[in-house]
């Protein structure tokens, strides 16, 4: 099994349009309702799709890694964005930062490196 993507909702799409390319990642579907974006690296998408309200309650953190972390946040508070957490090293080993798109959803833009799936307390696997 493979994750494909993972859908948001946005009231406003060319407001998320903006934001998530300036993330880095490229529209390859756009209709009226609805957002379709290719990750720069990897196979997986990401979408948007127009909703009524976004719920303020919404518990969902969306990950995104980058080689360069600090050069990235760095890119992205010159373009105006604003992080909640500024680039820093955490005890599980990666180094994270923190923000929210237009809509308030949650997001990490971290680098995690070898780390990400191999942590030194990484579960043995059977077979």
């Amino acid at each position: 099994m493979r994750l494909d993507q993972v859908t948001v909702g946005s009231t406003d799409l060319p407001r998320a349009e903006h934001f998530y390319t300036l993330l880095g990642l490229r529209v390859i579907v756009r209709t009226p309702d609805y957002l379709r974006f290719e990750c720069p690296s990897g196979d997986s998408t990401f979408s948007v799709d127009r909703v009524g309200t976004v719920p303020a309650d919404e518990q969902v953190t969306i990950y995104f890694e980058t080689e360069d972390l600090d050069a990235e946040c760095r890119r992205l508070q010159d373009a105006g964005i604003e992080f909640d957490q500024l680039p820093a090293d955490m005890s599980w080993l990666w180094r994270e930062a923190r923000l929210r798109d237009p809509d308030g959803h949650r997001l990490c833009l971290f680098h995690g490196g070898d780390n990400r799936r191999n942590p030194p307390w990484r579960l043995e696997t059977e077979g």
